[in-house]
């Protein structure tokens, strides 16, 4: 982004969050843990890396992806709200997402796709109506870009290519397991106002914006195509979804040591927005009640 001036016609660097920022693992409220958990592990292959009271942490390899906290017959997330949008999990290559994608139609779930240029795409809820993205990058050096924006789109993925890159379909469909490499890559969020969500998520945090679309606002560290997406597409002006609901409890951004995180924290707070300490950890809340932890790459 091209830095503000101030008064005397010199340029203001504006604080950036470090290129090596990246997000970490989403907490989902979840309405039937036992239930949730059937998708998340027999479906989507994620390991249970722990289990408590109410609470699973579940991920590939020892890496965490999602957490799922139960709330007891939580009802699904209202359509006109501001939290969840999708949490998007990126799998490490395009065969792997395929037989993913294999496994989820044979067992009779339905998905949606979309071929954004930068990644491909498939979109699906969890039992609780939590919208879920499926996805693999391209690799960097296909990007296009205009100056500071990445070119976006929704086009449709070629499945058939994609599937031909499996091989012996019969047998790449014996294991549902996630491969090792899976992580969530990004998080796409319901706000209630997108110049808002730029003064929290750019101006305070500290993000780059690399996309504007009609309606939605694209940011992240480190040239990536986007670490958070925002909308209003069906929640301008709209209130948070209620405590009781499914949907969002928080997620986490991996900063890279202790310093960047005090200085983000302060960043945040020094714009007058929530920022507190929560353990080794800082806890932010955007002004539309989603919830971010700031944490260090061995913490999370």
């Amino acid at each position: 982004m091209n830095a503000p001036g101030n008064q005397s016609g010199e340029k203001v660097e504006t604080a950036r969050l470090h290129p090596q920022t990246d997000v970490g693992s989403v907490t989902l409220k979840v309405g039937d843990l036992r239930r949730s958990l059937a998708f998340y592990a027999g479906r989507l292959g994620l390991a249970v890396l722990e289990q408590g009271e109410g609470r699973a942490v579940l991920g590939a390899g020892s890496r965490p992806v999602v957490a799922l906290e139960e709330v007891r017959g939580a009802h699904p997330q209202p359509p006109r709200a501001t939290g969840l949008y999708h949490a998007a999990i990126l799998f490490p290559d395009r065969r792997s997402l395929g037989i993913k994608v294999a496994q989820l139609a044979s067992a009779g779930i339905s998905v949606g796709q979309g071929d954004h240029l930068v990644s491909e795409a498939f979109y699906l809820s969890d039992p609780d109506g939590n919208g879920l993205e499926l996805y693999r990058d391209r690799p960097r050096s296909e990007w296009q870009w205009d100056g500071d924006s990445v070119r976006m789109a929704t086009d449709p993925v070629d499945v058939e290519g994609m599937f031909a890159e499996i091989g012996d379909l019969d047998a790449a469909m014996g294991s549902v397991d996630a491969p090792d490499g899976t992580k969530l890559g990004h998080m796409h969020l319901r706000v209630g106002d997108v110049a808002l969500a730029e003064k929290f998520y750019v101006d305070a945090l500290g993000f780059d914006v690399t996309a504007r679309w009609p309606g939605a606002l694209f940011v992240s560290a480190g040239g990536y195509h986007h670490h958070v997406g925002l909308n209003t597409w069906q929640s301008r002006g709209a209130p948070a979804a209620p405590e009781d609901s499914a949907g969002l409890r928080e997620f986490s951004l991996v900063l890279p040591d202790s310093a960047e995180v005090e200085r983000v924290a302060a960043r945040v707070a020094d714009a007058g927005f929530a920022a507190s300490r929560d353990g080794d950890t800082v806890l932010l809340a955007d002004p539309f009640e989603n919830r971010i932890r700031l944490v260090l790459t061995s913490q999370d």
